[in-house]
C-alpha cells in the first residue's frame, strides 16, 4: 500500500506574472504547477492550490485544482502599486496532507493613462546674437507613467512665435525635458524678442480613460542679446579712378563702412591693411582716401591699376574689424609733349633726305600719331613728308647752301588737348659723293660746336680750373706732411733714437742695457725737469743704490729737434774734459736709476789718469759690465 511519504513540490520557487493597469476582474495572469512523487491514483497525490497572503483583500484568485491565477477585481494602478508578491501553497491529500509554499511576483504593466504636463506656465530664456546650433534653455515636464517607456517620453512642438523656423526643440531621453536650440542666427537689430507657444504630449497615444492634462501648453519668452558685430563695407571691392599727375589733396573716394550695431552708437576708425603707397593717405576718422603726393604716371602701375586694403575697426569689446579692397585705376593724362629724335644730322645738298622720329612718354590715346610742322619761313627751302604715325621725311627744296642750318620744328601729339613742343633741328648740309656720303665733315663739326651755348662752355672751363686747383692743393699738403715727418724728434738724424742710446752705452752693459732708460724723457724733455729742480732725482734702473749721481749735470734743451746737438755737445765735452772719463758721460742725463746689479759708473775715480785706474772690480758688477771689463781690465 502507498504511504504519503512525499511532499508536493512546486516546479520553481518564484513564479513571475504580469497584469496591465485597469485590467477587468477574471483577467488571466499565469498558472503555477507542482508535482508529488506518491501514487497518483491515491489521495497521497491529490494536490490542492491556495493563496496564503498577503492580506490585501481579494485582488487575485487561484484555481485550487489547476493552479491558474486570475484577477479578482478591477482598479489596478501601477502608479499606486506596481508589484504584487503572493505566497502560494500546494498540499496533497486534497489539501489536508503535506504542503509546500512558493512565491508569485505579479507586475502591473503601465499604460499611458497619465498625460505629461509642464511644470511652469511660462519660461524665460536669452538667445545670443549671430550664433546657431547653440542651446538656449529647457522646458520642464512631469509624467507619472513608467520612466523611460513610450508612455512617459514627451514630444514637444513649437506652435506659434517662430515664423522663420529659427528655433528647434527636442526631448532629453534621460530627463524628459524639452531642449530649445537655435537653428538660425538671430539679429538683435531686426528683432530682439520672441514669444514661443510650445505644446507637449507622449510619444504613445494617451488612453481614452486618461484624464485631461492641465498644462499641456506653455509660453517661452526669448530675449535676443545684443552682441558686438563686425562692421562691413557695402561696396567691396570698390573700383574708382584718378588721373595721373593729380596734385596732392585730390579726393579719390569716401570709403565708409557700416556698423550693424545701430543701438550701441559705436565709432569706426579706418587704417591701412597693407603697405600704403607714399602718394596716398587715408583719414582715420572720415575714411577719406586722397592723394598725399602727385600721382605717379600710369606706366608705373601694372595694367594701370593700384589695389590697396582698408581696415574699419569699431570700439566695441572686443573690437571687431572689417576689410575693404579698393582698386584704383590711374588714368592716362596727356601731360608730355613729343620729343624729336635726332636733333643733329647730316644732309646732302642735292636731293638729300632725312628721316625724323618722335617719342612720347604718354600712352595711347595721348601719344601717336604725331604731327610734324616747319616754321612758315622755312617752308621755301625745306619740305616735310608723312611716313607713318611716328616718323616724317625731311627733304631739301631746290638748292640749299652748304653749312649748318637750324630748323625750328613743331611736333604735336594726338592727345586731348594736344601737347606741342618746338625743337631746333641742327642739319649740316654738305656736298656728297656718288654714294650719298658727305665729302667733308667740317660743317658738321662746326655745327656741333655751335650747338653748345656760351653757358655750357663756361661751365666746362670752370670745372677744369677747379680740378687743377684741387690737384695743386693735394700736392702742397703732401709736401708739407713729408717735411714735418723728416723734421722729427732727432732732426736730420735718420737713425733710431733707441739705437743711438744703446750704441753709446755699450760700455755699460751693451744690448742688455736697453731697458735702463726712459725714452719718453728724450722725446718730451719739457715734461721732465733737470735733476736740480726735482725733489728726488730718478736713478738708473740697474744701478746700485749706494752710488752717487754725476757731478756736472747739464740742463736739457727745450726743443726736441736739438737733442742730437745736445748729445754731440755732451760727447765733445766728455772727450775734452780730462777730469771726466768718457765712459761716465751718460750719467749727465740722470737716467741711471737705482737698484742696478752693478755699481754706479760715478764711483770710478775720475780724478785719476786712465793708467792709474784699477778695473778688475768691473768683473764683479755683473754681466752688464762684462764688456767694460774686457776693454779696460787686464
Amino acid at each position: 500500500m502507498d504511504q504519503n511519504d512525499n511532499r508536493p513540490l512546486f516546479r520553481q520557487a518564484v513564479f513571475i506574472g504580469h497584469v496591465v493597469e485597469e485590467a477587468p476582474p477574471g483577467t488571466y495572469v499565469m498558472t503555477v504547477e507542482a508535482t508529488d512523487a506518491d501514487d497518483p491514483e491515491t489521495d497521497n497525490a491529490a494536490l490542492r492550490y491556495s493563496i496564503l497572503g498577503p492580506e490585501m483583500g481579494d485582488v487575485f484568485t487561484i484555481d485550487e485544482l489547476s493552479g491558474e491565477i486570475q484577477t479578482a477585481r478591477a482598479g489596478f494602478d501601477r502608479e499606486a502599486i506596481g508589484i504584487y508578491n503572493l505566497t502560494l501553497q500546494v498540499a496533497d491529500m486534497s489539501g489536508e496532507g503535506l504542503a509546500t509554499t512558493a512565491t508569485a511576483v505579479i507586475y502591473v504593466d503601465d499604460i499611458n493613462d497619465n498625460p505629461p504636463e509642464f511644470t511652469e506656465k511660462e519660461f524665460s530664456m536669452e538667445a545670443p546674437e549671430n550664433k546657431q546650433g547653440v542651446v538656449i534653455g529647457r522646458v520642464l515636464v512631469q509624467d507619472k507613467d513608467l520612466p523611460g517607456s513610450p508612455n512617459w517620453l514627451a514630444k514637444f512642438t513649437i506652435l506659434e512665435g517662430d515664423p522663420n523656423g529659427a528655433f528647434a526643440i527636442h526631448t532629453d531621453p534621460l530627463t524628459n525635458d524639452g531642449v530649445i536650440s537655435l537653428v538660425k542666427a538671430l539679429n538683435h537689430e531686426e528683432r530682439d524678442r520672441f514669444e514661443l507657444l510650445v505644446s507637449v504630449q507622449n510619444q504613445s497615444p494617451l488612453e481614452l480613460s486618461a484624464p485631461k492634462a492641465a498644462r499641456a501648453l506653455t509660453t517661452v519668452q526669448v530675449n535676443v542679446l545684443d552682441a558686438n558685430e563686425a562692421p562691413f563695407f557695402r561696396e567691396n571691392p570698390w573700383r574708382g579712378s584718378v588721373n595721373e599727375g593729380a596734385p596732392p589733396g585730390t579726393e579719390i573716394t569716401l570709403y565708409r563702412a557700416s556698423d550693424p550695431d545701430t543701438q550701441q552708437g559705436q565709432q569706426l576708425r579706418y587704417f591701412q591693411a597693407s603697405d600704403l603707397a607714399s602718394w596716398l593717405q587715408v583719414d582715420p576718422d572720415s575714411s577719406l582716401v586722397q592723394t598725399r603726393q602727385t600721382v605717379p604716371p600710369r606706366s608705373t602701375f601694372p595694367g594701370g591699376w593700384y589695389t590697396l586694403q582698408i581696415l574699419a575697426s569699431d570700439n566695441g569689446n572686443p573690437s571687431l574689424t572689417a576689410t575693404g579692397t579698393l582698386s584704383i585705376e590711374v588714368l592716362e593724362v596727356n601731360d608730355h609733349a613729343p620729343l624729336l629724335l635726332p636733333v643733329t644730322s647730316e644732309l646732302c645738298s642735292q636731293g638729300g633726305r632725312l628721316v625724323l622720329s618722335a617719342t612720347d612718354d604718354d600712352l595711347a590715346p595721348h601719344a601717336e600719331p604725331f604731327h610734324f610742322r616747319l616754321s612758315p619761313d622755312m617752308a621755301q627751302n625745306w619740305t616735310l613728308g608723312h611716313i607713318n604715325d611716328t616718323h616724317a621725311l625731311l627733304q631739301t627744296e631746290g638748292e640749299v647752301d652748304i653749312g649748318l642750318h637750324v630748323l625750328p620744328l613743331l611736333i604735336s601729339d594726338s592727345g586731348t588737348p594736344p601737347q606741342v613742343r618746338e625743337q631746333l633741328l641742327n642739319v649740316s648740309v654738305c656736298a656728297c659723293d656718288k654714294w650719298g656720303s658727305c665729302q667733308a665733315h667740317v660743317a658738321a663739326v662746326v655745327g656741333a660746336v655751335a650747338g653748345l651755348s656760351f653757358g655750357a662752355l663756361m661751365i666746362i672751363l670752370s670745372c677744369t680750373i677747379l680740378l687743377l686747383l684741387l690737384a695743386l692743393l693735394v700736392a702742397a699738403l703732401e709736401h708739407s706732411r713729408r717735411q714735418a715727418f723728416h723734421k722729427g724728434l732727432l732732426g736730420c738724424s735718420q737713425d733710431d733714437l733707441r739705437d743711438n742710446i744703446v750704441n753709446y752705452n755699450e760700455q755699460g752693459g751693451g744690448e742688455e742695457d736697453q731697458d735702463a732708460y726712459d725714452l719718453n724723457q728724450l722725446r718730451n724733455p719739457d715734461l721732465f725737469p733737470p735733476p736740480s729742480l726735482r725733489s728726488k732725482p730718478p736713478h738708473r734702473r740697474d744701478a746700485p743704490y749706494s752710488y752717487g749721481l754725476p757731478q756736472y749735470p747739464r740742463r736739457l734743451p727745450a726743443c726736441p729737434s736739438d737733442i742730437e746737438d745736445f748729445i754731440n755737445e755732451g760727447l765733445e765735452a766728455a772727450d775734452s774734459d780730462p777730469s771726466v772719463p768718457p765712459y761716465d758721460t751718460a750719467l749727465i742725463y740722470d737716467y741711471e736709476g737705482e737698484g742696478s746689479a752693478g755699481g754706479s759708473l760715478s764711483s770710478i775715480l775720475s780724478s785719476l789718469a786712465d793708467e792709474d785706474q784699477d778695473y778688475d772690480y768691473l768683473n764683479e758688477w755683473g754681466p752688464r759690465f762684462r764688456r767694460l771689463a774686457e776693454l779696460y781690465g787686464q
